[in-house]
């Protein structure tokens, strides 16, 4: 009988450093290997050490996205028969395995194997600009089934012998945009792949295959019992929150997404009951039902490891959590469903989880990050009549304002820290001119910690039949929310042509087909504030006027700072205005969402949800949709009796619907 090899604590932060060197190294050759700028600049890719069971047990600290450090490969990894050794496997299919969440997202693994037995997988992602599908990119909200957005390859085996399959690169080449660009960076995966197998053979050589073996168990483990340890800490009891993406669809209604987060000891429970039924759009998240799903639990390792900043990262981290995930709902949606989108329904649920881990640790967490990163990309022609396609970089909102400092500029903590890409790469790279890149002053709500600025890009393109892409636009009629007296953020906007005679106000349109010499400006929405702005240091805020994070008016109307003509601050008037300040309370949602749920409360869709629930999937879009046309006074003139009669005037309408619905 063999004997388990145990490794002590010192010996297992060994280890575990180096798996994520291990990982990191697969990270540099796929940035410097790579085609496209979404890739080797913005960082849009992961890179992951794999147990035999598809557990992600080891990834990069500081390079790549930041959401998938906890991936399941396991059901894609179950769908091939048979492994073999020198052999690359991948998909890019939402709905094999739910491994890939988007059609773009092409993840790839390889089977490390020793003395004929398989030791672990080498993996990695890169999202690809263009996958084909009826717009550039591929990804558009308007897009309603996952046909349209673009190729879609199950998992299958591609790359044996040194080459790859050659009818499968036919297939991709003849359906997207810029085939190089994919091919570039289906290149760059294999080097990574072959790299990373490199570093887990070192690591055999120099610990030995049962060191290995049992390193990967016990870092899952390790990564448990630190997670654990956190969440004992938290206070019991039940946390209800829900947050908004401005659109349901194409011109469409708010999306709602709900959580109740249940803490009880040790373990925590994500309820997402009460939100909003899969959509006639891409919003939708294809998680499979999975209650431990990557795109889920995002904002729980992010909450863990801002309470607990050197926890380990893999999927053992989530072990303790089960998440309730309503078949046929944004959460969980059923093929056909378009899921491009899925980024900002990620964004808009994670919003929701902070709020709620927010009420639970109001003195340790920060308020409402801007929320969701638009995505550009532009496909124009060049002086040579030679088609670009690329991505210019994600423009962002600002952090939260947090219980100790200041929200970070221009970069929200959930927006996966996707880097920026340089003016000057995408001036070379793209036929644009970028007339304006920074950050825009007085966006940050207001707070004694001030939310973080927004982002503006403004850009010119200059030949017929551009299209900018502009994925993940969203808080143009909700704003990020502050806490404890904190200001909400302002909201994000996207115009063509401002300042101009034809301006136009693009809302969260998200393909804009440009004429020669048009400009584009895309505004990201500011972070919320937190506590009191009246308590703001005078001396903080007189900085961030020199900084230029905020303007002499934003000093005064937002934080009741006053300045005379001589730059000097006016006491006795400052003194004046603070004493006037009323105290926002427990959460500043902005008018927007004020305005809203005067209308639509809690109780409100509670019914709403009950009835949704009680109809087959193909008709809850539907409904939903009739009874936001029927609803639009404010509760005290019709309460959930409203709600109702608008459904019994649908189902008279509809046989195929039920007549009554239990409302127990």
């Amino acid at each position: 009988m063999l004997q388990k090899t145990t490794i002590n604590r010192a010996m297992l932060q060994v280890l575990a450093d180096y798996c994520a060197a291990a990982t990191e190294a697969m990270a540099h050759t796929l940035m410097r290997t790579a085609h496209s700028s979404f890739v080797k600049e913005t960082e849009d890719f992961t890179t992951q050490l794999v147990t035999v069971k598809g557990e992600t047990f080891a990834s990069p600290k500081g390079l790549g996205a930041t959401w998938f450090t906890n991936l399941d490969y396991g059901p894609a990894i179950r769908m091939i028969e048979e492994y073999e050794e020198g052999a690359i496997y991948l998909t890019s299919d939402p709905y094999s395995g739910f491994v890939a969440t988007h059609a773009p997202d092409v993840h790839a693994w390889k089977p490390v194997f020793h003395n004929g037995e398989l030791v672990c997988f080498v993996a990695c992602h890169v999202h690809n600009t263009d996958v084909g599908g009826a717009v550039p990119a591929s990804l558009s909200r308007s897009l309603v089934e996952v046909q349209q957005e673009g190729i879609r390859i199950p998992p299958m085996k591609v790359w044996q012998n040194g080459e790859f399959d050659r009818n499968l690169l036919r297939i991709i080449d003849t359906n997207v945009r810029m085939p190089e660009q994919n091919w570039g960076d289906l290149n760059a995966q294999v080097a990574c792949l072959n790299t990373g197998e490199a570093k887990v053979r070192e690591m055999i050589a120099r610990f030995g295959i049962d060191v290995i073996r049992a390193c990967q168990s016990e870092l899952l483990d390790y990564a448990e019992a630190q997670a654990r340890s956190i969440v004992s800490k938290i206070p019991d009891g039940e946390y209800f929150f829900a947050d908004y993406a401005d659109e349901d669809s194409d011109g469409g209604v708010p999306c709602r997404i709900a959580v109740t987060l249940k803490v009880k000891g040790e373990d925590l429970v994500l309820d997402f009951t009460g939100s909003d039924p899969q959509l006639g759009s891409s919003l939708n998240m294809p998680t499979g039902g999975n209650p431990r799903h990557a795109l889920v639990t995002i904002a729980v390792i992010l909450v863990l490891s801002t309470l607990e900043p050197h926890l380990v990262l893999n999927a053992g981290t989530t072990r303790l959590v089960q998440s309730i995930l309503p078949e046929g709902t944004v959460m969980n949606a059923v093929a056909p469903a378009a899921v491009g989108m899925r980024s900002l329904g990620v964004a808009v649920s994670q919003l929701a989880i902070l709020g709620a881990f927010q009420q639970a640790l109001p003195e340790e967490l920060a308020a409402s990050p801007g929320g969701a990163a638009s995505l550009l990309n532009v496909k124009t022609i060049d002086r040579n009549g030679r088609q670009i396609m690329a991505s210019i970089g994600p423009v962002s909102g600002g952090g939260g304002g947090g219980p100790k400092k200041d929200g970070v500029e221009g970069s929200g903590g959930n927006r996966s820290f996707l880097r920026n890409t340089p003016v000057e790469i995408n001036e070379v790279e793209v036929p644009i001119h970028i007339e304006k890149y920074g950050l825009v002053p007085d966006s940050g709500g207001a707070g004694k910690y001030r939310g973080g600025s927004a982002m503006v890009m403004e850009f010119q393109v200059f030949s017929p039949n551009s299209v900018v892409t502009a994925r993940n636009r969203n808080r143009t009629r909700f704003a990020s929310w502050g806490v404890l007296g904190g200001r909400a953020g302002k909201t994000s906007c996207f115009v063509r042509n401002p300042g101009s005679q034809n301006q136009q106000d693009l809302g969260n349109i998200d393909v804009v087909r440009c004429d020669p010499g048009d400009v584009i400006r895309i505004t990201g929405p500011g972070g919320g504030g937190y506590g009191n702005p009246a308590e703001r240091p005078i001396e903080a805020v007189v900085a961030d006027i020199q900084a230029g994070f905020i303007t002499r008016e934003g000093a005064a109307a937002d934080y009741g700072v006053i300045l005379g003509s001589d730059g000097r601050v006016d006491e006795e008037g400052t003194r004046t205005a603070r004493s006037l300040f009323n105290h926002a309370g427990r959460f500043d949602f902005g008018r927007g969402r004020d305005r809203y749920e005067a209308v639509w409360t809690k109780a409100r869709y509670d019914v709403l949800t009950k009835i949704l629930m009680s109809l087959p999937i193909t008709w809850r879009f539907y409904v939903k949709h009739r009874i936001f046309e029927a609803v639009s006074d404010p509760v005290g003139s019709g309460g959930i009796k409203e709600v109702l009669d608008a459904y019994h005037a649908i189902a008279d309408r509809h046989r195929e619907l039920p007549s009554s619905i239990p409302l127990t």
